[in-house]
């Protein structure tokens, strides 16, 4: 299997591609997406393109392909390759342990003895435990010459920013994200608002307002679909200690179920907010998740690819403060204000 047979990741793999053509290989990436199955299918395709032995070259030269039928190839695929190396979540807590990313980095600080590269793959990144990504840091940091990292997250929220920081990110979802009617329709009007000069903080603030807007619809919806199902509203003649248990179960449901739609939500908005960013790079349609929203193409006329990035950077930034409990209100009128409008 080659990139040309993954079509399900025609976008993310084009993008990648791209950059391979023009030279500028990135030291470590970040890799994120719904499935570490698909994730996996990228990572082992690009280690065989930089690895193989007749490869697929674009217009300068550069490889842009792995030919799949090499020697290279072939141990990558089936990995056995001496420099190709994978480290994935054990024990029973599924997490990445810092004896395993000392290997690892061991490993990847030795010369490549049968490929142009050494290649690191971190599969399920964002369950490294604090320890093992602390120590990974000084690596993604200083990494070895002649070796990329790569490293695969479904849940790209958890990890230390200093990680995020230091990787190049792609997203690898599978096909375009799938919006409802209503989705659609406030993407739309936040689109157009935003496209708006933003020269003062009231038009912050309409933004904020339409956000928060959103999320409370989103909760309310949730409060209503969770409390009809619960034995709550089935039972009345329950003791308290009963009822007591069942209140905090459906408490807990309720706010698990609207910390992922409200991620959900926020994702949406990152997805359009990276199209913003392509089209400053003059990026054609076929590449956009939303290219029948309008607003994208105004923003994109007035801040730089560098503003553009870092709205990303904001949005993701505003994820990993949400995991962590801090107070919504405060984060996302913060996230709003910071970017680039």
């Amino acid at each position: 299997m080659a990139f040309k047979d993954l079509a399900e990741q025609k976008q993310g793999i084009q993008l990648l591609q791209r950059s391979l053509e023009r030279g500028r290989l990135g030291h470590a990436y970040l890799f994120t997406g719904s499935s570490l199955d698909e994730l996996e299918l990228v990572a082992r395709n690009l280690a065989k393109t930089l690895n193989c032995l007749q490869p697929v070259k674009g217009q300068g030269g550069a490889a842009i392909d792995c030919c799949d039928a090499c020697l290279n190839c072939r141990k990558i695929e089936h990995g056995t390759h001496a420099d190709v190396h994978w480290i994935r979540p054990e024990s029973k807590l599924r997490v990445v342990r810092i004896e395993q990313l000392r290997e690892l980095i061991q490993e990847i600080n030795l010369k490549p003895t049968e490929a142009q590269y050494k290649i690191a793959v971190v599969v399920a990144a964002d369950r490294m435990n604090t320890q093992a990504a602390n120590a990974f840091l000084k690596t993604l940091e200083e990494p070895p010459p002649r070796s990329v990292l790569l490293l695969l997250a479904t849940e790209p929220q958890r990890l230390l920013e200093t990680i995020v920081s230091r990787c190049l990110r792609l997203n690898f979802a599978l096909g375009a994200r799938r919006l409802s009617a209503a989705e659609m329709e406030w993407l739309a009007q936040f689109s157009r608002i935003a496209a708006l000069p933003q020269k003062s903080l009231l038009a912050r603030y309409r933004l904020l307002d339409i956000l928060v807007q959103k999320l409370t619809a989103l909760k309310e919806s949730i409060e209503g679909t969770l409390s009809a199902k619960s034995p709550l509203e089935q039972y009345e003649d329950v003791d308290k200690d009963l009822r007591e248990k069942w209140e905090k179960e459906l408490a807990a449901g309720i706010e698990a179920e609207y910390r992922r739609q409200r991620a959900h939500l926020l994702m949406i908005l990152q997805d359009w907010l990276r199209d913003v960013w392509l089209r400053t790079m003059k990026v054609g349609n076929d590449l956009l998740n939303f290219p029948d929203i309008d607003g994208g193409s105004e923003l994109a006329k007035r801040i730089t690819p560098e503003q553009a990035l870092r709205n990303l950077q904001i949005i993701e930034s505003t994820q990993r403060q949400l995991h962590t409990n801090v107070q919504e209100a405060l984060a996302l009128e913060v996230c709003l204000l910071r970017l680039h409008l």
